[in-house]
């Protein structure tokens, strides 16, 4: 017994009929075709994620500019004393 009841004699046969029902030429392009459109899509969620690891650090950055801005209370204490004296 194969795969799901299917023996591999069974499965050679389907082979042998494929081959020359499409010839190896045939098969060789449409293997060729499906290999670089795997490969396609294994680049573009690739760059979707350093896409998206871009934005964040965009993001982060805003973030600190604008933060960067703001006067924490301790600072403006010692600002204050030092006018003081």
């Amino acid at each position: 017994m194969g795969f799901g009841g299917i023996s591999i004699w069974q499965l050679l046969i389907v082979l042998v009929i494929v081959l020359l029902l499409f010839g190896t030429k045939r098969l060789r392009n449409i293997g060729s075709d499906l290999g670089n459109a795997v490969k396609g899509f294994k680049n573009s969620i690739k760059d979707g994620e350093a896409q998206q690891e871009q934005d964040q650090q965009a993001q982060n950055q805003a973030k600190i500019e604008q933060r960067e801005g703001e006067v924490i209370e301790g600072e403006a204490q010692k600002e204050k004393d030092k006018d003081k004296v």
